[in-house]
């Protein structure tokens, strides 16, 4: 189903998906040894998709839902899901050791990293989410015996509503610095609320604040990629057409837009991270676009 700026969805269905398949991702690289998150099979099972959950638990293997060559399927995916959580949780990691004690994780859909992660003494994490997906994982975790490892401050708030002032009301200090991660997100939006969350994080910023950000290769031919890549995954139950669920077309460049405003950011290209991580790479040209995706780090300071 196409997007439009006022749909809605669960974590079963639309962009909501996407969620709970980068969650399988999660799942199946913890069964490989790749990453640690024993949180998120049990959160795969819970949301109940039969697709995601043979994924999460090794039932289903690449020759069965991935078509040949494409650049991308489900293994594909959960080899990026591998290297993207090793990245951010060393993110994380480095502003806990830089002096950071606020963490803002946008969309946080599935992410454990509250549970999972050995944060700081003192650390708060603010995750900001649908009322309904916060409401499931907390439920959910809760019923595992699962304690946070920080403090969990959940603001409950659509994204493209005022969620700056539901941060605010949940005790964000713009005082002190905070580490933000987009993870998997800024792609699901429109051009211009890409730039109004760049703009509005930086507003809420102290000098010191760092960011992370996944940054898609957002075009129709990356559109079309997806989309032929999951041919094979409604054999097996699943009819969902990822390369709908964005808003392809051009956009500012988050790095270029994010110095401009007083960041210092870092490119990571996606086949240096994967090579960095022992894993296979992405094929180039112009119908595997998936190669031009990056990963982008930035550290504020802001003037005077």
């Amino acid at each position: 189903m196409t997007r439009t700026e006022n749909d809605t969805w669960d974590l079963a269905t639309s962009v909501g998906a996407t969620a709970t398949m980068v969650a399988a991702g999660r799942a199946r690289a913890t069964r490989d040894g790749l990453i640690d998150d024993p949180f998120a099979e049990p959160l795969v099972r819970a949301v109940g998709v039969d697709f995601m959950t043979r994924w999460a638990t090794g039932e289903l293997s690449a020759a069965d839902v991935d078509v040949p060559g494409a650049p991308w399927g489900m293994q594909r995916m959960t080899d990026m899901m591998a290297a993207r959580t090793r990245l951010i949780d060393a993110f994380f990691a480095e502003a806990g050791a830089a002096g950071i004690r606020q963490v803002v994780i946008l969309a946080s859909g599935l992410d454990a990293r509250a549970y999972r992660l050995a944060w700081a003494t003192g650390t708060t994490v603010f995750e900001v989410d649908q009322p309904e997906v916060i409401a499931f994982k907390t439920a959910t975790i809760a019923e595992l015996g699962a304690a946070p490892a920080a403090e969990v401050r959940n603001v409950p708030i659509d994204l493209r509503h005022d969620w700056p002032a539901a941060l605010l009301q949940a005790g964000f200090d713009t005082g002190r610095p905070a580490a933000w991660a987009a993870e998997g997100l800024l792609g699901f939006l429109p051009a211009e609320a890409q730039d109004r969350m760049l703009d509005q994080v930086t507003e809420l910023s102290a000098d010191g604040s760092r960011l992370v950000a996944e940054v898609f290769f957002n075009t129709g031919v990356s559109g079309d990629a997806l989309n032929a890549a999951s041919e094979k995954w409604r054999d097996n139950g699943l009819d969902i057409a990822l390369g709908d669920l964005g808003f392809p077309g051009e956009r500012n460049d988050v790095a270029t837009y994010l110095a401009d405003r007083g960041w210092r950011p870092v490119r990571t290209p996606l086949n240096r991270l994967l090579a960095d991580n022992g894993l296979p790479l992405q094929p180039e040209g112009p119908d595997a676009p998936f190669a031009r995706n990056h990963y982008c780090t930035a550290v504020l300071h802001k003037a005077g």
